[in-house]
């Protein structure tokens, strides 16, 4: 596995938890038994974030509540033109701070447009959501899955290792100071270095051939 493609069926991306089934069902929880609940929401989000793999969100609809986090925890956001995004946490008296929510959210969008987004519960059309930097793309859609693999098929031909240290270094940098960074990052391109993925690299680009890089099979392209 090179790169992840996450999608939902149908209309929608994810709607969130059905409110029988599992909202329904907490109100007979205690304390201990909702905190057990939030932590295995939260836990979906930490392992997104913590596989060394890009992650691709092909946004084909409604994504909402826990579905807009998980948009979030991805390295990329493809929606649909149909799609809607909402944190609506607040709507059913609940924290806008869901599942890290106000951990990723500010970091796309800012701080001033995440507290709106988070205190508000409003709705985000697919193309404010482009305009305001929550997507990087929209497309029909009949296209989004199609155009979700695509930049995923483009990731699993370029450099996997070298990915998987881009998403570390992303990761980590949040809590570092500008010097800290500048050293994680000088440590982690000189273990890139090392890798067969820079020779091959550089012998492609000597002989002016495509670069092929290590696991793939496809060469990776540098134009979109």
């Amino acid at each position: 596995m090179r790169a992840v493609v996450l999608t939902g069926q149908g209309r929608a991306f994810c709607s969130g938890g059905d409110v029988k089934d599992i909202i329904g069902e907490l109100f007979a929880r205690d304390m201990q038994g909702l905190v057990d609940f939030t932590r295995m929401t939260g836990a979906l989000i930490r392992n997104m974030r913590a596989l060394r793999r890009p992650i691709v969100a092909a946004v084909n609809g409604t994504c909402v509540g826990a579905g807009a986090v998980m948009a979030l925890a991805a390295d990329f956001r493809v929606a649909a033109d149909t799609a809607k995004f909402g944190f609506i946490f607040p709507k059913v008296g609940l924290c806008g701070a869901d599942m890290g929510a106000a951990y990723l959210l500010p970091r796309l969008i800012g701080l001033a447009r995440a507290s709106e987004l988070l205190f508000l519960g409003d709705i985000v059309l697919a193309e404010e959501a482009h305009r305001i930097g929550l997507v990087s793309k929209v497309v029909p859609q009949a296209e989004c899955l199609a155009a979700g693999t695509k930049l995923a098929e483009r990731l699993a031909s370029g450099p996997a290792f070298a990915h998987s240290m881009t998403k570390q270094m992303l990761e980590s940098e949040v809590g570092m100071t500008l010097d800290q960074a500048i050293e994680a990052e000088a440590q982690a391109q000189a273990i890139c270095m090392q890798h067969p993925d820079f020779r091959a690299a550089y012998d492609a680009w000597v002989k002016k051939e495509p670069t092929m890089f290590a696991g793939s099979n496809r060469p990776f392209s540098a134009k979109p």
